[in-house]
């Protein structure tokens, strides 16, 4: 994984001086299969297939604790919010933790999103313009 450009797009976004679109392609041609964000944590933790990982800070101030209850309508209002207006990533955190967000792994090759609540709590969201993918029936 190219290091140099994970570090620098995630700093470019936690100034908010990049879309989710241009991430995506950023990360995807940095080696990143997946990413993992951390709200406990305050970090993201970037993935190869290989299974190499960096870790980079979110290191905003005043953010929210994370929400006891997940609210799945309130993070769909966010996530929308975000593909239609641009919404920055600093907002778009501060109300993901108000919805009870605490963590979501962007799985890039997979297209989708998916976020988890402090009670174990799952909603997936696919990217923009994707569909689902069929998944195996494991029985």
């Amino acid at each position: 994984m190219n290091t140099k450009i994970i570090t620098e797009t995630a700093r470019k976004t936690l100034d908010g001086k990049m879309s989710f679109p241009e991430v995506v392609g950023q990360l995807l041609a940095a080696g990143v299969e997946y990413y993992h964000v951390d709200y406990v944590g305050l970090r993201k933790t970037f993935y190869s297939a290989e299974g190499d990982a960096v870790v980079t800070p979110i290191n905003y101030e005043g953010l929210p604790p994370v929400a006891t209850d997940f609210d799945t309508a309130a993070l769909r209002a966010d996530i929308l919010d975000s593909q239609r207006n641009g919404q920055k990533f600093r907002d778009f955190t501060r109300r993901a933790m108000t919805a009870g967000a605490q963590a979501y792994f962007a799985f890039l090759r997979g297209q989708r999103v998916t976020y988890f609540g402090r009670q174990g709590e799952q909603h997936t969201e696919c990217f923009p313009g994707t569909e689902p993918a069929k998944t195996a029936n494991h029985t």
